[in-house]
């Protein structure tokens, strides 16, 4: 294992990975409850049964196809790097899809299966590697600092230190506020052991966050710790039955499609670049088996949809378990193993409350930003894509939002100062689909 996985050649073991792999889970653990809640429209009163998917069957799905996802991540692509239905993705398949347009939601489960079809076959075709490995290497150090102020805004957003205000958008929150005490608790306890140089010091934050909620009673103790597994019928195959509808075959439905691939091929890409970089694991601006990294989304995307969930993506939180050690695959198929038990014990599930995950994702992004070093800012053509692809990602909550504004202007300041010959002709093609991307699909 330790060979197969390059433990050595990695200078790592497997503590390190354990720890990596379950930091990792922990942080983003969340999504096993929130993606039942978000698909279910379990906010939305009065709404026909028929059109609300089934708790439990998407709880199910959503654990497995995570399990799968990382499993194909940690064994084939060797990467730290693990997987689950997308937020924001999921967000759109339930309030725009099926609330918005009134769709049903296996046509939604239908257009998930079909871009992630399209995705697996770019993907041999090695089209995918291609356009990632086309990005210049300036903009992949923008791309994984923007990453780390996005993930550090979700943290400050879930802690809620950083809040919405009508008059500015956003300010700071109120930090007499219980929750919000125990996240600044949290900040300051891992602060403190990553300044000492501890090992695993994301992790043994969250859980004395965790061990300290539980004491001030802000975090529920589990009433139970063994729950049993809900049934996977209600949604298992339940798209199959869409191409045989032919109210599937609109021209609503072929931009929702194109819609999932561009999100998802671009949120993954730039997950993919971002925690990679933070690992120090690409080598000459490359990322070495990018295919078959690109290559487990696609499946776990299909399968996914299969079992009852939205699109499966890379995820950024990935990056606190790089944080916390993990350099191998050995971390993602510890993540997996712990999303197959989370289908037994999702009862304890309920202390991975906002405060505990908040400080790790603040902390990761002081990490990632460290790449803002390597862009050299002196050069203007350079500074302006890389500036707009890093401020736009947080502001605008996309990742992909962020990499296509970016993306856009490189061209544009490249050909102006006269690099026209340094831009590699993939980066063309990206500016066209990138300026389509904001005049059809935003």
């Amino acid at each position: 294992m330790k060979k197969y996985f390059q433990f050595e050649e990695l200078g790592t073991n497997y503590r390190r990975e354990f720890i990596g792999g379950l930091t990792t889970f922990l942080a983003m653990a969340y999504i096993l409850v929130v993606n039942p809640l978000t698909l279910t429209l379990a906010d939305v009163p009065d709404l026909p049964d028929a059109m609300r998917m089934d708790t439990g069957a998407v709880f199910v799905a959503t654990a497995l196809s995570a399990a799968l996802g990382s499993i194909i991540m940690a064994l084939w692509a060797k990467y730290p790097i693990a997987l689950a239905p997308g937020m924001g993705l999921n967000a759109f398949f339930a309030y725009t899809i099926v609330l918005g347009n009134g769709a049903p939601w296996q046509h939604g489960l239908a257009a998930v299966f079909v871009s992630g079809i399209f995705f697996f076959l770019l993907t041999m075709s090695g089209l995918r590697e291609k356009i990632i490995n086309a990005i210049p290497s300036e903009l992949k150090y923008a791309v994984s600092a923007g990453i780390g102020l996005f993930i550090t805004f979700i943290g400050l957003k879930n802690a809620e230190l950083i809040v919405s205000d009508p008059a500015t958008f956003v300010a700071l929150g109120d930090l007499t506020k219980p929750e919000t005490l125990l996240a600044i608790f949290g900040l300051l306890v891992t602060v403190i052991m990553m300044t000492r140089g501890v090992n695993g010091a994301v992790f043994f934050g969250m859980i004395i966050t965790v061990i300290v909620g539980m004491i001030f009673q802000l975090i529920q103790t589990p009433d139970q710790v063994v729950g049993a597994v809900p049934s996977l019928e209600p949604t298992f195959g339940a798209l199959f039955s869409a191409f045989s509808d032919v109210s599937f075959y609109t021209t609503t439905m072929l931009a929702t499609i194109l819609t999932f691939m561009f999100v998802d091929f671009f949120d993954t890409a730039g997950t993919l670049v971002g925690v990679a970089n933070q690992a120090g694991l690409m080598k000459d601006n490359k990322l070495p088996r990018a295919g078959k990294a690109l290559a487990a989304d696609s499946v776990a995307t299909i399968v996914g949809s299969v079992l009852g969930t939205s699109t499966v993506t890379s995820y950024v939180e990935s990056s606190s378990g790089v944080a916390a050690g993990a350099r191998t695959g050995f971390a993602a198929l510890v993540t997996a193993g712990f999303f197959l038990l989370s289908m037994f014990f999702f009862p304890v599930l309920s202390v991975i409350t906002s405060p505990v995950t908040a400080p790790a994702l603040i902390i990761v992004g002081v990490l990632m930003v460290a790449s803002l070093g390597k862009i050299d800012w002196a050069r203007f053509e350079i500074a302006v894509p890389a500036f707009l692809t890093i401020i736009i990602m947080p502001l605008s909550y996309s990742i992909a939002t962020g990499i296509a504004a970016g993306f856009i202007f490189y061209p544009i300041t490249m050909i102006i100062k006269g690099r026209s010959k340094e831009i590699h002709p993939i980066m063309y093609l990206l500016f066209i689909i990138f300026v389509l991307y904001f005049i059809f699909l935003t």
